[in-house]
């Protein structure tokens, strides 16, 4: 049976978008670019064979003969944030931009929110998620009032420490939050932050939960489950579709633990999707702009891939691609507006050069397993 393996290097950007500096980006952002350079050249031998390298030219990353289908992926509609991303790459366009809070949340959303949390929070405006603590954490400890905070993406964001509000209570808050969230405040996702320390020495826990918004319109991960073939998420990609779609979740809250999940996933099933996402590489590092634990991740991944092509047989079809970007020469920490690499393995990929939509990689992964199209979503195979 064949089977399909969609693996999400999150944050990996190679170029801006031509809308880019509407989103307040510079028009030259590219993440890997920008971090080969910075790191002297990327080592990433795995990736370089499968030709990373042909995308566009990368320090360190040489460009081969006998390629992957490889190319750059572009979205159909705004955002450059994770929800959106996911969403594109299974065929469902947003077409409004998702509400976001440079200035925090209204003062009557946040008297609502208090309501249904039955608490009080403290900041209320966008905030690096390890520079919140830093700033809130003591005050957060002593008076019990929860964290409030955004960024420049559309989420809400709510962090609690465990001697104040255990997990179970601030998942508890954080699906209330998500329904007051609705209409014209339908932020992208509602983010429960758990964390655990003292004053000076504050860690957020890998017990983070995202609380979506519904897919807007029908993704090729429903055409896959019309259609008999079962679809494996790993990490946060059931958050990121709030269910829809994806039939089992595995466990990849950290890449090693989604890299497992995925190499256990590759070993053991006769067929199917497995849907990852790689976190580490946007929320560890990329927002820190941490370029030596940036690269160090993308050894990891390297690695792993090399693993998995060890694994995997002629009717298997590989993946590997990103969401957008965050360019570590930015001016700020949040993400870039940015194409998405691609390289696919399959039998009969000819080494071609595929410049597309995100939508095409679930049009492909649609043919391959189901020998099918969806003449009514976006998207165009290149299986």
């Amino acid at each position: 049976m064949p089977r399909a393996f969609v693996i999400v290097l999150d944050a990996c950007g190679v170029g801006a978008l031509p809308d880019a500096p509407a989103y307040g980006d510079d028009p030259g952002s590219n993440t890997l670019k920008h971090l080969a350079e910075l790191a002297g050249g990327l080592e990433l031998p795995v990736l370089q064979s499968l030709g990373l390298g042909c995308i566009e030219p990368l320090a360190g990353v040489a460009p081969v003969v006998s390629p992957v289908l490889h190319g750059r992926l572009a979205p159909l509609g705004p955002g450059k944030e994770s929800v959106t991303g996911h969403w594109e790459l299974m065929g469902v366009v947003p077409h409004a931009p998702l509400p976001v809070y440079p200035g925090g949340f209204p003062e009557e959303v946040v008297r609502e929110l208090e309501r249904v949390a039955g608490a009080r929070f403290c900041c209320n405006r966008p905030y690096s998620g390890t520079e919140v603590l830093r700033d809130f954490g003591e005050h957060h400890l002593k008076s019990g009032e929860l964290i409030l905070y955004t960024s420049a993406d559309s989420v809400l964001q709510i962090a609690a420490h465990h001697d104040v509000l255990d997990e179970g209570g601030l998942y508890g808050v954080c699906a209330a939050a998500r329904e007051v969230m609705r209409g014209e405040h339908a932020v992208g996702r509602v983010i429960a932050r758990p964390f655990v320390g003292a004053p000076g020495s504050f860690v957020r826990t890998t017990g983070r939960h995202d609380y979506s918004l519904a897919p807007p319109s029908r993704s090729y991960l429903e055409e896959l489950g019309a259609a008999g073939v079962t679809v494996h998420g790993v990490g946060k990609i059931r958050d990121l579709f709030a269910g829809v779609g994806v039939g089992v979740s595995h466990p990849g809250a950290t890449n090693a633990e989604a890299i497992a999940s995925t190499t256990e996933l590759i070993g053991s099933l006769e067929s199917g999707l497995v849907f990852a996402n790689l976190v580490d590489t946007d929320q560890v590092f990329g927002h820190r702009h941490d370029v030596p634990g940036f690269v160090e991740a993308l050894r990891a991944i390297d690695e792993a891939v090399g693993a998995w092509i060890r694994l995997l047989g002629d009717d298997d079809l590989l993946i590997l691609t990103a969401d957008h970007g965050v360019d570590p020469t930015a001016g700020h920490t949040d993400h870039t507006r940015e194409y998405a690499p691609l390289l696919a393995r399959f039998a009969g990929h000819g080494g071609r050069r595929h410049d597309g939509l995100l939508a095409d990689v679930g049009a492909s992964v649609l043919r391959w397993l189901a020998g099918r199209d969806a003449p009514a979503l976006p998207g165009r195979a290149f299986v």
